[in-house]
């Protein structure tokens, strides 16, 4: 006769074994697949942020607070950009035009950046196509932390928010940038804040570069 205790037993150690294996599996898989997922240890080697329509690559440029971002776009030509910290566009040119800063101060000063801080930048903006250069003052407030998920990679951002005004104080433009400090990359930027109105734009997807 068949001792069915033991074979339950038995059936038991088995079923325990292949759902520790299928575990062990998984775990694995959540770690090579966060290990995908660039951040503050590899920011030098580069990495590529992606939406439809838009493929960024993010190069330290050799000074690191200085970032080059490389455009591709689906219907215009490259662009080529260098921001400050990543968060402050210094350079942009393109077969469509050109676009300079020239700050009053260091702009190395407004970082780090943390909740709460509030920094204020004046410079002039130099275009080809202008006449003039007048100045511009640029108010950046850091409104909160946030969480932002690129697949399934999920980074720690600064809401900032960003003021362009004239030198007499007329508002140009505003919106709020999600930037992470590990990546110096803003991942996204939001518009028309606190109205029904109000849009999210960005990336949608992230991965290291591989040259």
């Amino acid at each position: 006769m068949i001792d069915m205790r033991n074979r339950g037993s038995c059936g038991g150690t088995i079923l325990s074994k292949i759902i520790a294996a299928l575990l062990a599996s998984l775990s694995f898989t959540g770690a090579a697949y966060a290990s995908d997922c660039p951040g503050a240890a590899t920011i030098k080697d580069g990495f590529v942020l992606e939406r439809p329509g838009i493929r960024s690559v993010f190069k330290n440029s050799g000074d690191d607070m200085v970032m080059q971002v490389s455009n591709s776009f689906e219907s215009e030509p490259p662009q080529t950009q260098f921001f400050l910290g990543g968060l402050i566009e210094l350079f942009r040119t393109s077969k469509t035009g050109q676009f300079a800063i020239v700050p009053y101060s260091d702009m190395r000063a407004i970082f780090p950046l943390k909740a709460g801080a509030h920094r204020k930048l004046e410079f002039v903006e130099l275009l080809p196509l202008e006449d003039t250069a007048d100045p511009v003052v640029l108010d950046l407030n850091v409104t909160g932390k946030e969480n932002f998920s690129l697949g399934g990679c999920t980074y720690d951002v600064l809401a900032i928010k960003l003021v362009k005004k004239k030198g007499n104080g007329e508002e140009l433009d505003a919106w709020t940038a999600l930037y992470a400090p590990d990546l110096q990359a803003v991942l996204a930027k939001r518009y028309d804040e606190g109205t029904a109105q109000e849009t999210t734009v960005g990336y949608a997807a992230i991965k290291p570069l591989l040259e």
